[in-house]
This record gives C-alpha cells, structure tokens and sequence, in this order.
C-alpha cells in the first residue's frame, strides 16, 4: 500500500531525501480530505476534522515492492509509531485522492493520542493545509 506523505517526507524535504529517495516507483500529487494540518516542532502533525473543506495537500509515494519492508519500518521509527498506540503518531489506512480525482488507501500518519491532546489545547492550524504554504 502507498504511503500519504505531507511534511518533510514530501519530495524535497528533508526526511524523504533520507528514507525515500532511490526507493519509490511513484510519487503523485494527493490530498486527504476531512484532515487538519497543525505545525508542530519542525514538522506537522495530521488530526481527523470534519470540518467542511478541511484537507491536507500532499503526495502519494508508492514504494518499490523490493525496499517496502525497509522503508515501513524506516517511517515507523521515524514518526515514533508504536503498536500499542503511545507514540508520537499512529498509522492508519485512509483514503485519499490524487490530482486525477482516483481515490486510493494508503497508509497516512496521524498525530498520536499525547500530540493530538497538545494541539487541542494549543491548536496551530495550516489553514492552507500545506506544509510547504505556511
């Protein structure tokens, strides 16, 4: 399954320069409607909002099938995601819609439990709902 990226996993950032680069067969340009972007300490953090309009402005990257192992444990550890759901994000199966209007699952990041309580009482919405248009 592809991964929804938004931050500094996007193409030019510099976590995908580090877990990405050499190791995609596609990136696309995507967004996951019904999402929030908030700023965090260097890099964002996706909260679900129903809030009509609310997206987040992205890319889809699809992983060579050879590097996929390597680059889901990779982000994993990268965003702090932890089985038992106590770290600084959790990993969800989402949909969401490339430029061409397909809509397709993929594996999105989203602020963890502790991170998304912290936004609560202190919010620091992306009102464009992307990172790269702060």
């Amino acid at each position: 399954m592809p991964f929804f990226v938004y931050g500094t996993l996007r193409s030019g950032g510099r976590n995908h320069a580090v877990h990405l680069a050499g190791r995609c067969d596609g990136i696309l340009p995507a967004v996951l409607d019904g999402a929030a972007l908030h700023d965090g300490p260097g890099y964002p953090y996706a909260v679900p909002d129903a809030t009509p309009g609310r997206r987040i402005v992205g890319e889809l990257v699809t992983v060579r099938p050879g590097a996929y192992a390597g680059v889901l444990a990779d982000l994993d550890r990268l965003e702090d995601c932890r089985a038992d759901g106590t770290g600084l994000y959790l990993r969800r199966r989402m949909a969401v819609r490339t430029a061409a209007g397909e809509r397709r699952e993929a594996w999105v990041y989203l602020a963890g439990p502790a991170a998304a309580a912290r936004l609560r009482a202190r919010p620091a919405l992306i009102a464009s709902g992307d990172w790269t248009d702060r």
